[in-house]
């Protein structure tokens, strides 16, 4: 027989329902189907879209955002000049540097685990700096996959909740109920915002947040003791995101999950930059994976998450480093937590002028949350109502999970005299409501 000519692959091409006037032509490539589950986008850009639609309504009005937690104030001085001098250091010769160890700096690992973990026994070597913790989540499910179990606080952040669906790791969402293949833990006010673990059931992952985002919540030393052995009993681990720890006051609320014993065999924590010194757009956050936490083949944890960094990863910028490891310095540290002080006054301003207001006030004390409570209302209805009639913009509670219906977060990041005004705007519109 004779050979046939190879004859070279066409592409593939099939055409889609678009507008009459035009056919679209789209590729072969299936669309990963777990993106169809996540509802109405991400949360934050629908606060977005409907604050454009508000000021397209009324294009005079000044709004105020309480809603996205991004900070407003400049970065300390001497932060700044660090990364100042760094940026311009990388145009010579001597102060040029190129790609760095994608663990991040050796001496901001060192100033990192002296600052925050030697009390505890972490070493430097455990700590992965990165471009943020909501980046270092997304790598953890990379590292854990689709085939695991997963819990979450009910309300939490959305990205635990978000990247979970993306993965693959969840069913359908349900109205009022979440996500199918999700474990919600419910944190209610008559439980003091912790979740009841006996309800619990066993799951690989279990992701927490204290100070939470969004209740404000800090969970004490006992309740994160029982957190532990929870995980422990179950060979859970636990992703702990302290990303707000630096706003505790109380003494009784650790700032780290090591301060608990055995949290090294079950857990890892993620903290950030962001919120302690104006770093939302820099970027520069790390993460904490001890070497006795082990998979249950007993095989290391810490050597998969430095794969992970190294293969996806080429390091943290070396400014955002510079301006990292000045925070960690005396100066800095002393800039950085004077800082967090002034948005911990803007809560407490916020807090007030709601418990005045006769609402149901929680957070604001440990954490730049203050979470306000309006029985019976949707969260959408009443963020609608605020940003009318108080050109306000809050988050939706049901927007962080089921449990989080009949709330709206309102944010501290931002101006004092914006605050000021926006506490105005309330007592002028609510005062005597309740």
């Amino acid at each position: 027989m004779e050979a046939q000519p190879h004859r070279p692959k066409l592409a593939v091409k099939t055409s889609c329902v678009a507008a009459p006037e035009k056919q679209q032509v789209c590729t072969g490539v299936r669309r990963n189907e777990n993106f169809g589950k996540l509802q109405a986008g991400y949360l934050f850009p629908e606060i977005a879209r409907r604050r454009r639609a508000h000021q397209e309504k009324h294009p005079d009005a000044r709004v105020i955002s309480l809603g996205i937690g991004d900070t407003t104030e400049p970065i300390p001085r001497f932060i700044a000049d660090a990364m100042q001098r760094a940026a311009a250091g990388l145009g010579t010769l001597e102060g040029y540097s190129g790609y760095g160890a994608e663990q991040g700096r050796g001496e901001v690992r060192e100033a990192l685990c002296e600052r925050f973990y030697a009390h505890v026994g972490r070493k430097a070597s455990e700590i992965f700096v990165s471009d943020g913790s909501k980046c270092d989540i997304g790598r953890l499910q990379m590292m854990f996959g689709a085939g695991v179990s997963v819990a979450v606080q009910d309300p939490s952040y959305p990205v635990y909740v978000d990247s979970s669906v993306i993965m693959g790791m969840t069913g359908g969402y349900q109205e009022g109920r979440g996500f199918g293949g999700i474990q919600y833990m419910p944190c209610r006010p008559e439980s003091d915002f912790f979740p009841d673990l006996r309800k619990v059931g066993r799951t690989d992952l279990i992701f927490f947040c204290s100070p939470n985002n969004p209740t404000g919540a800090a969970a004490t030393r006992a309740q994160l003791t029982e957190l532990v052995a929870h995980a422990r009993e179950r060979g859970s681990i636990l992703i702990y995101d302290a990303a707000y720890a630096l706003y505790i006051s109380d003494p009784d609320c650790p700032r780290t999950i090591f301060e608990i014993p055995g949290a090294e065999e079950c857990a890892i924590e993620t903290c950030s930059f962001s919120k302690y010194a104006g770093f939302t757009g820099v970027r520069l956050g790390w993460t904490v994976v001890p070497e006795a936490l082990r998979y249950a083949d007993g095989q290391p944890v810490i050597a998969d998450f430095n794969r992970i960094m190294t293969t996806v990863f080429n390091g943290a910028s070396v400014v955002a480093q510079a301006g990292g490891l000045a925070c960690l310095q005396e100066e800095g540290f002393k800039e950085m937590t004077e800082l967090v002080a002034f948005y911990k006054e803007n809560a407490e301003i916020l807090r007030r002028a709601f418990t005045e207001l006769g609402f149901s006030v929680y957070g604001g004390t440990n954490a730049p949350y203050v979470w306000v409570g309006f029985p019976g209302q949707a969260s959408w209805d009443v963020f609608a109502t605020i940003l009318e009639r108080c050109n306000l913009v809050t988050t939706p509670g049901s927007g962080f999970g089921p449990a989080g219906e009949g709330f709206v977060r309102a944010s501290a990041f931002g101006h004092r005299d914006d605050i000021l005004e926006a506490v105005e705007r309330l007592k002028r519109e609510f005062r005597g409501a309740k």
